[in-house]
């Protein structure tokens, strides 16, 4: 039998009328968005399915959309009968990971996902800063300039070649600069609020652990591969680890990589977009990535499990 994985996206996979199609075609579906809007206090149907993409962005908003968006494809899964052998998720893509590992409750999932968003929207108030992908670039010349740069870190490890930092906006200039006498391909500025994944946000992290704290995790049913070790995780390091990844770098490279060393030879994106879909054939050619977010994508995931 081929192992599955099912891999939750980030920011940055934002998309306008997101999960719309399958909540309209799927009731389960629609129940998570109506659960996740009382436990947001947030709109997610009007949200997710009208509104333009500039009331999405900001983060406190667009992490529950995500989520949110994300279980309500998992929940259309589970009326096909497809269920994970493991779970691993990009940033705040892993508690979604950890829901669809029956670790947290959904309603849970999506109050703390909300709370996730505003620590996170303070602490870029309280420290601005910013984010650039330096694609082209080995991992190690990137580390070396972040080591030499004061105020700039390593914040996404997405695929070989492609290295998200992170920091002050001065240190990340300098950064790109650097990056490109190096021989990088190309630099490129994110859209986000702050310097998310690095000690400018570390107020977040003070923020969000009380709430982490008061949870009682259940134990995952599928395996959860952690982007923060790069290594299964068991449920005694869950609240800890939800609260490092704030700060810490995303390892999702050396994830997947372990993942696919463990034997797993399909990921399947459960959420919007296809970003990581893209990022796994990079990581491994010889895994399948098969992204869903519409019933299209659905239909094929079913054919290409029935096939195998």
């Amino acid at each position: 039998m081929t192992k599955i994985a099912f891999c939750f996206p980030g920011q940055g996979s934002l998309e306008t009328g997101m999960g719309r199609e399958i909540a309209e075609a799927v009731p389960e579906a629609m129940e998570v968005f109506r659960i996740a809007s009382a436990a947001s206090g947030l709109d997610l149907e009007r949200l997710c399915f009208e509104a333009p993409i500039e009331e999405l962005v900001d983060t406190e908003v667009q992490q529950p959309a995500l989520v949110a968006t994300s279980l309500a494809v998992l929940a259309a899964l589970r009326t096909r009968g497809i269920e994970p052998d493991y779970v691993v998720g990009h940033s705040v893509g892993e508690f979604a990971a950890l829901a669809a590992a029956r670790a947290l409750e959904l309603d849970e999932t999506i109050a703390l996902v909300r709370e996730r968003g505003l620590a996170m929207a303070e602490a870029a108030r309280a420290h601005p800063g910013s984010m650039a992908a330096i694609l082209g670039l080995e991992d190690e010349i990137v580390e070396t300039l972040c080591r030499k740069i004061l105020g700039v870190w390593p914040a996404n490890y997405n695929c070989p070649g492609q290295i998200v930092v992170s920091g002050e906006d001065p240190a990340v200039e300098e950064c790109c600069s650097e990056a490109h006498r190096e021989g990088a391909r190309r630099t490129v500025k994110l859209q986000v609020s702050g310097a998310f994944h690095s000690p400018l946000v570390a107020r977040a992290a003070d923020r969000l652990r009380p709430a982490l704290e008061r949870v009682r995790f259940s134990e995952p049913v599928a395996p959860f591969m952690s982007t923060v070790t790069a290594k299964i995780e068991p449920v005694s390091r869950l609240s800890s680890l939800l609260v490092d990844q704030l700060t810490a770098p995303v390892r999702f490279t050396q994830a997947a990589s372990a993942l696919a060393r463990d034997g797993v030879r399909t990921f399947v994106e459960v959420g919007p977009g296809s970003v990581l879909s893209g990022l796994l054939k990079r990581i491994d050619r010889s895994v399948k990535a098969i992204p869903v977010n519409s019933m299209a994508g659905l239909e094929q995931l079913v054919e290409t499990l029935s096939a195998a």
